[in-house]
């Protein structure tokens, strides 16, 4: 059986060694191979030290922090928010310290009573309302401290999910699909629901606040420790022993979280065969982790740890001995003690931890603002196109010379050494098997890729002079793996020429184009119909279709008449009315408007999943087209399009065996004569 292995330890450059014996300690747990970093004798790790050397390695990523302040400034009402919530953030961090202080005044009212056997009783009510004001205030600005956070985290988000939508839309086919950009997008994305930015700036805050909050502390505390019997001394022994948790709970604080996947499919007799033979440690490895980590925890640590925490009952049980008197004000000056110095460690710590995490975090904004700068793999052109955009609507000239492609990484062509020329307005349907290269050619059209030999003609220039952003405004192309967004069908529809969105008359045309007019008004909503809802609506956590409840009839039409929907869910629809719809928004952007600069259209299989007289009728508004605009079709079909084709080119192993019209190709003899009576001989 191949053993699984568990690596949780790297270098300072990032780098796992399991052969340093110096620094790795392995262990064999049942079928595991576990790697460690070896640990002290005490089994103590200073807490924090490895991230702190991060953040000290990370300061290059200051000038991006800069450049996200810059943007922050440009948002609407944002420095006001920020100022706002910082100021809170500061004057909050200082209320536990305030607090600390009445406690102390109270503890000396205590001491004085004591002595003196008389109360203070206007101070004991002043520093009564002043500790009872504390909590009070100190609500009041966790209030407003969380209303201000939520507008200013929402605009932060808006505003850099926008920055992430550009820094993807902008990256090419062939860059996108690289594995390590998609790290780079996915480490830049990977964030909490606030967003980085909300993230970076909360974050910088907590640690300042926590700086803050330190120093009124330590003051405070000072004060308090001076006039208490032994004070300080309770104060080192209570803190000490948070001092240990630190160091024993950082041990195993690297292990992963995510532990292992078991993706392997079992028959359960081969299972139970395995099982026997490797024994009951073959499980899952945070089960068998966890009954290492118990038998690992004894330790002198551990066995410190928890004596360590009655020695100041002891120290106070000693000294009331000595001073029988002093019990009342030393119960509450151990108490004191004890709970501030405890919430004064952890408070350190969790400075210390913060440094650390305001590295990685300063590391991701870093990545935010780099991935804008990946380089495209299919360069820009600057030549303007078209040159006369009324020319355009009669079509555009295309010509392959010679081209031959291989998808990155690929060792096989998918088109070799290609050649064909259509005229403007002409109707050219490529045909062959699947695989055999007709969907590419369509992507090399609109430069999803560049061509790896020959060249690309349009208009007689090269492809790639022209500007990407002019050329697919020439273009429309629907493949056959089209995509439907969870919006309404009008706006699917109008996707396909978001600038003339408004224009309904324009989208009624456009469906009717596409065939998909009339189911589309035998639906409830009609055009409004949601394919897919974006949000669910929420009015009642019953399921949907609940006619009562408890006797009592269950009625929501008018919250949905308020909301205008009819249905908390969308709309289910067969393939070929989804493909219609595709169809319907290549049309959209094509043919309805009049101030259209498209002059070419490609099809990748546009009837594949339509019934007969649909593709019928779609290939007849095809064939309209004809002499208006330039079309590319690619199908394994042969259908009624063929017959009115300008160019037939058959495509099969990548490369073109036939070109010519469906009537050449029939009195050839060849191989699109013998495919197109194996499909006709069907209909026989």
């Amino acid at each position: 059986m191949r053993r699984p292995r568990r690596q949780n330890v790297t270098n300072r450059k990032g780098t796992f060694n399991p052969e340093d014996t110096k620094r790795v300690k392995h262990m064999r747990i049942g079928v595991w191979d576990y790697y460690t970093e070896k640990i002290p004798i005490l089994g103590w790790n200073v807490p924090g030290t490895s991230r702190l050397e991060h953040y000290f390695e990370t300061t290059q990523s200051l000038p991006y922090v800069w450049q996200m302040m810059k943007d922050i400034s440009g948002i609407r009402n944002c420095w006001t928010l920020l100022i706002a919530y910082v100021v809170l953030e500061l004057i909050n961090s200082m209320i536990p310290a305030a607090s600390l202080w009445f406690s102390g005044q109270l503890l000396t009212i205590v001491q004085t009573a004591v002595d003196t056997r008389t109360v203070d009783k206007d101070l004991l009510l002043r520093v009564s309302l002043g500790r009872m004001g504390c909590a009070i205030v100190g609500r009041l600005l966790s209030y407003g401290i969380k209303r201000i956070s939520y507008p200013l985290s929402a605009r932060l988000k808006q505003h850099y999910s926008v920055h992430l939508f550009y820094a993807r839309a902008r990256l090419d086919l062939p860059t996108f699909e690289d594995p390590a950009v998609q790290r780079q997008l996915e480490e830049a994305s990977t964030s909490s629901r606030g967003g980085i930015a909300w993230d970076t700036f909360s974050m910088v805050s907590s640690a300042v606040t926590s700086a803050v909050l330190i120093v009124s502390q330590v003051s405070v505390l000072a004060g308090i420790l001076r006039t208490q019997l032994d004070g300080p001394l309770l104060a080192c022994i209570s803190l000490s022993h948070t001092v240990m948790d630190w160091l024993f709970s950082n041990k195993f604080s690297d292990m992963n979280s995510g532990g292992l996947h078991q993706n392997a499919r079992h028959e359960e007799i081969e299972f139970q065969e395995a099982a026997q033979r490797v024994g009951d440690r073959a499980g899952d490895f945070w089960e068998v982790m966890r009954e290492y980590k118990f038998r690992d925890r004894l330790t002198v640590t551990s066995l410190l740890k928890e004596p360590w925490k009655e020695l100041p009952q002891i120290v106070f049980a000693l000294r009331a001995v000595q001073y029988p008197a002093s019990i009342p004000v030393s119960l509450a000056s151990l108490n004191l003690i004890q709970q501030t110095t405890q919430h004064f460690g952890w408070t350190v710590y969790r400075f210390i931890e913060q440094f650390g995490s305001i590295a990685d975090q300063l590391a991701t904004v870093r990545k935010l603002y780099n991935i804008v700068n990946i380089p495209n793999r299919v360069p820009d052109g600057n030549v303007p196109f078209p040159e006369d955009t009324q020319k355009v609507k009669g079509g555009i000239s295309v010509e392959f010379k010679n081209v031959s492609f291989r998808y990155p990484g690929a060792e096989n062509y998918a088109v070799r050494d290609l050649s064909f020329r259509l005229s403007p307005g002409q109707l050219c349907v490529i045909v062959g098997a699947n695989g055999s290269g007709k969907s590419t050619i369509l992507k090399l059209l609109i430069r999803l890729y560049d061509v790896e030999e020959g060249e690309i003609l349009i208009d007689g220039r090269d492809i790639r002079s022209f500007r990407l952003t002019d050329l697919r405004q020439s273009v429309s192309v629907l493949f056959q793996d089209y995509t439907h967004f969870p919006l309404s069908i009008r706006d699917n529809i109008a996707l396909g020429n978001p600038a003339d969105a408004k224009n309904d008359d324009h989208v009624r045309l456009a469906a009717k184009l596409g065939g998909a007019e009339e189911f589309i008004e035998r639906l409830p909503e009609g055009f409004d119909t949601y394919l897919d809802r974006p949000v669910n609506d929420y009015y009642s956590s019953l399921p949907e279709g609940t006619r009562t409840l408890f006797g009592r009839p269950v009625d929501f039409s008018a919250v949905r008449g308020a909301g205008r929907i009819q249905s908390n869910s969308g709309t289910s629809l067969s393939g070929g009315q989804m493909q219609r719809l595709a169809v319907a928004r290549s049309f959209m952007r094509s043919v309805v408007s009049e101030e259209s600069t498209v002059g070419l259209l490609l099809f990748d299989e546009p009837s594949a999943s339509l019934d007969p007289t649909a593709e019928h009728d779609l290939f007849a508004r095809l064939r309209d087209l004809r002499g208006n605009k330039t079309m590319l079709f690619s199908s394994h079909r042969f259908g009624n399009l063929t017959k009115h084709a300008d160019l037939i080119l058959y495509i099969n192993d990548s490369v073109i065996v036939e070109s010519g019209t469906h009537q050449e190709l029939l009195k050839r003899d060849g191989e699109y004569a013998r495919i197109w009576n194996l499909q006709a001989q069907a209909f026989l």
